[in-house]
């Protein structure tokens, strides 16, 4: 932000520089050659006023003319002086023959002075006229030609300074561009890092609220008290939470045990009906059970740790081991070539997927034997983890919907367990996809963006 302000800024003032200081030194080096030029031609006037009494009376050493040239000497001008005739009556350095003499005829045709500037010099011609009058005779010509070094280090000078106020310029200009984009640029800085701590679970985070524009400090006010009504939220969420699951496992329970009893005391068929009583009981704690980790998962508002995909697979397989040798299934775990990722993910969350995941795949197939792999692998994003079994699989329509609560292929399942699934992942800022197992059967694949080696 600090580059992109300071970026713009500078492209304003350089163009206001542009717009206002270049024709400003155009002018004023204008004004510094006019002025040259016209001092030249006084001092020329002046000379051939004085050279009138060497020309007009032959005064052959004229005090007057011999200072003029000793001043016009230590200033480094070169002077002729020339008769009516054309000829030189007196020389002072070596003035170019081919400027002077054409200056000269310029002159003589035109009846009035001349002037020339070219890089180096500035050329003057200045008629003496007898007894100093313009309506006399003309009995003389004076050319002085001054060189234009003192000119050219004027303009020079003048671009150092106009160079350096514009530098100064735009130095201020980063300075105050810097300084205002900090001063925006800080509350939000401050206001980002606040907002990613919440989203990592950290809800007693606020923003700072003293600093900045007014607009930012109403934002960071806005975002304290959208803070402090989802840590409110989120926490009477989880109170909510653990009051249900007490209360509704308590009576499920109870239930349960009172089932129990009656059907040890009852007739063959009375009995029959209480185990499909208690076979709905247990459908309804398992919905109860998955309502609440839905609940969780869409809640998530944990800490991240850094998690051994490769321990965890290990851990839940080994668990769900007894299971599957119920089922008749074949339980395998495929573990990484290289060493086992991490991957930053709430406390328990890949526990849950791997359970709910192990969990379908082996009640897809359903006790007619087959098997489940969960393997892991590394990507350029991240972490995959895939589970395969070879059941009956689903349809395009099937995976289409599978995410979504109730929704279930299979008659004992509560059609939570893809649904949690999603949630977790996709808190975690992870994508989880369906497709067909080769050869039959259903693979889920999850990706986790980012990891790091153990």
């Amino acid at each position: 932000m600090t580059r992109r302000v300071a970026a713009a800024l500078l492209v304003l003032t350089l163009a206001l520089l542009v717009a206002a200081v270049v024709p400003l030194a155009l002018g004023a080096i204008a004004h510094e050659r006019d002025s040259f030029v016209e001092d030249t031609a006084r001092t020329a006037a002046s000379i051939a006023g004085i050279a009138e009494e060497r020309l007009g009376d032959g005064v052959a050493d004229d005090p007057a003319l011999s200072a003029a040239l000793v001043t016009a000497a230590r200033e480094g001008d070169e002077l002729l002086l020339l008769n009516s005739r054309g000829a030189v009556v007196v020389r002072q350095g070596s003035p170019r023959d081919a400027v002077w003499r054409q200056l000269v005829a310029q002159s003589t045709l035109q009846n009035e002075p001349t002037t020339e500037l070219t890089n180096d010099r500035v050329v003057a011609v200045q008629t003496v006229w007898d007894d100093g009058k313009l309506s006399g005779t003309a009995i003389g010509t004076l050319v002085l030609e001054r060189p234009t070094g003192p000119l050219n280090q004027n303009i020079a000078n003048l671009w150092l300074y106009l160079v350096g106020l514009s530098g100064a310029a735009m130095a201020a200009a980063v300075l105050i561009a810097a300084y205002f984009a900090r001063w925006v640029g800080r509350p939000l800085a401050r206001l980002d890092t606040a907002a990613r701590k919440i989203a990592d679970g950290d809800l007693t985070v606020r923003a700072k609220t003293g600093y900045g524009p007014p607009e930012l400090r109403r934002m960071a006010a806005t975002f304290n008290m959208m803070a402090g009504r989802l840590e409110a939220l989120v926490h009477g969420h989880r109170a909510m939470l653990a009051d249900a699951s007490h209360q509704l496992r308590t009576p499920l329970t109870a239930l349960r045990l009172r089932l129990d009893l009656l059907a040890a005391d009852s007739a063959p068929a009375t009995a029959a009906e209480l185990a499909g009583a208690q076979e709905e009981i247990a459908r309804l704690s398992r919905l109860v059970d998955g309502l609440l980790a839905t609940a969780r998962a869409e809640a998530v508002t944990d800490q991240l740790e850094l998690i051994d995909v490769m321990e965890a697979v290990s851990e839940r397989v080994a668990a769900w081991q007894p299971v599957a040798n119920g089922n008749g299934v074949k339980l395998l775990a495929e573990a990484p070539p290289s060493p086992a990722p991490l991957v930053a993910l709430g406390a328990g969350h890949l526990d849950q997927i791997l359970d709910n995941l192990l969990d379908n795949a082996i009640d897809a197939i359903g006790g007619e034997g087959g098997f489940v792999r969960v393997s892991v692998a590394r990507t350029d994003t991240g972490t995959r983890l895939t589970v395969a079994d070879d059941g009956p699989g689903m349809t395009p329509q099937e995976r289409s919907r599978a995410f979504l609560r109730y929704t279930t292929g299979s008659q004992n399942g509560t059609g939570l367990g893809l649904a949690i699934v999603h949630r977790l992942v996709t808190a975690n800022g992870g994508t989880i996809k369906l497709a067909d197992t080769p050869g039959g059967g259903l693979t889920v694949e999850v990706e986790f963006h980012g990891n790091d080696e153990a």
